[in-house]
């Protein structure tokens, strides 16, 4: 499961803390807590054997419920070393005690957990170890285009992927057969689908959407936009690029038609929905089938798995949920520090106790791998599924950005685009809301954004 959908109830949490996140990370704070080096000699890839046979002690932030067994599996491999696991918390949780450690100077851990939207944010207050020196760059061809884009900036590696979110439609195909609706391959048939089965079934929708961010910049992403930019502290923001106003004028035939459902995701009720039928198809991340068969059983068979659609028949998608992990600077011993997380996220022991927690992988070999692409699950009507999805890893644009404070951006979404939810009107008009509120905050925190 992506860490993202582990965090989904932590988000109502978002509001309180990123602005204090965010503030950690201005200008003022853009100082090096050290070098790439520091405690550890001169990094090199041959400097990750020598921190391994020499052995030591390090610490772990992670969430994810495959930590605590790679962890096991680490330290049996190289009984030298002593990885201290510490749950610190559930993303903003997290990374809120992380940016005070850094403030601090003093308490953060060697290795941290960290989703993709935030990593910008720590890498532009200098707080990541770059990981080139130590011979990363050499692992790009392991990972698909998405997650690797995440964690490199130019020439500076900042992190390793673990899982991604390759987006997909999950779709009811019980619900569909009912109503005689074909599988939507474009957006002008989803459109289409939604009228017919809210015609025959006025409590049935489509799909559930209230205004979320991720999502939102998902589907621009998929739609071809690139409306942030970021080199340093200048930013470029353009929410009406051609991306951001192809998915917004065609997402707006949903929220002005009230073809939308308004059950919140991730509620007690949206679960229910996707049991009955009354929520048809989601359009999410790779990682969304471990959530189904696990908190909606009574749909078993019911569900199935096809491409996004897509504006012109092209096979395109975006990357929803994922994350990796990264290296701080405060580390004593960031050689020993930079090979566990090689191990973490590289090593075939490491990924096997991954997949077998419900993760949906980064790496190629993995999403190659006969095994994977064979699994047949009875929930989705014995459909191989991974074959649908790791076609759709092949398929994500490169070159997406996140602002370097997307996490505040992201707190502020409900504020601003969620009011055309709410009020049935044009999407455009809330982007631009966003961009504007966007633009003044990076300015007040010394970015230079235009």
């Amino acid at each position: 499961m992506s860490t993202i959908t582990r965090s989904r109830g932590a988000r109502l949490a978002l509001a309180a803390t990123a602005s204090a996140l965010t503030l950690g990370l201005a200008l003022a704070g853009c100082s090096s807590s050290g070098d790439s080096t520091s405690g550890g000699g001169e990094a090199s890839a041959d400097a990750l054997d020598a921190a391994l046979e020499a052995g030591g002690e390090i610490t772990y932030w992670s969430w994810t419920p495959s930590g605590e067994a790679q962890v096991a599996a680490f330290e049996k491999q190289y009984p030298n070393v002593t990885v201290n696991l510490v749950n610190a918390g559930t993303n903003t949780d997290e990374y809120t005690k992380l940016q005070n450690a850094i403030t601090a100077g003093s308490g953060a851990p060697d290795v941290a957990q960290v989703e993709y939207y935030a990593i910008p944010q720590f890498a532009l207050s200098d707080s990541l170890v770059d990981l080139a020196p130590y011979g990363f760059g050499d692992l790009e061809d392991q990972y698909t285009a998405g997650p690797w884009g995440a964690v490199t900036s130019g020439e500076k590696i900042f992190g390793l992927p673990q899982d991604s979110g390759p987006m997909a439609m999950f779709y009811n195909k019980t619900v569909f057969d009912t109503y005689g609706i074909e599988v939507p391959t474009t957006y002008d048939e989803y459109v289409a689908a939604a009228e017919k089965l809210h015609a025959a079934d006025p409590n049935a929708y489509i799909t559930s959407d209230t205004g979320d961010a991720g999502f939102a910049t998902s589907m621009i992403w998929q739609a071809g936009g690139k409306p942030f930019s970021a080199d340093g502290t200048n930013v470029s923001i353009d929410l009406q690029d051609a991306g951001s106003k192809k998915w917004a004028d065609s997402w707006n035939r949903l929220v002005e038609g009230d073809l939308l459902s308004t059950v919140p995701g991730w509620s007690d009720e949206w679960y229910r929905g996707l049991g009955d039928g009354t929520i048809a198809t989601l359009l999410t991340g790779a990682w969304m089938p471990g959530v189904l068969q696990s908190s909606v059983p009574d749909a078993a068979g019911d569900w199935r798995v096809a491409p996004m659609p897509t504006y012109d028949g092209t096979p395109v998608t975006a990357e929803n949920g994922g994350g990796g992990q990264v290296v701080l600077k405060q580390s004593k011993n960031p050689a020993l520090a930079a090979a566990f997380l090689k191990w973490l996220n590289s090593d075939p022991a490491s990924i096997a106790v991954f997949l077998e927690s419900g993760g949906f992988p980064a790496t190629t070999a993995d999403l190659e791998s006969p095994e994977f692409l064979a699994a047949a699950p009875e929930y989705f009507g014995g459909q191989k599924i991974n074959e649908v999805l790791v076609d759709a890893a092949k398929n994500v644009p490169t070159g997406w950005q996140y602002l370097p404070y997307e996490v505040y951006a992201n707190s502020i979404f409900g504020d601003t685009v969620g009011q055309a939810y709410k009020n049935g009107t044009d999407l455009n008009a809330g982007l631009q809301t966003w961009q504007d509120q966007l633009v003044d905050y990076g300015n007040q925190q010394g970015f230079t954004v235009e």
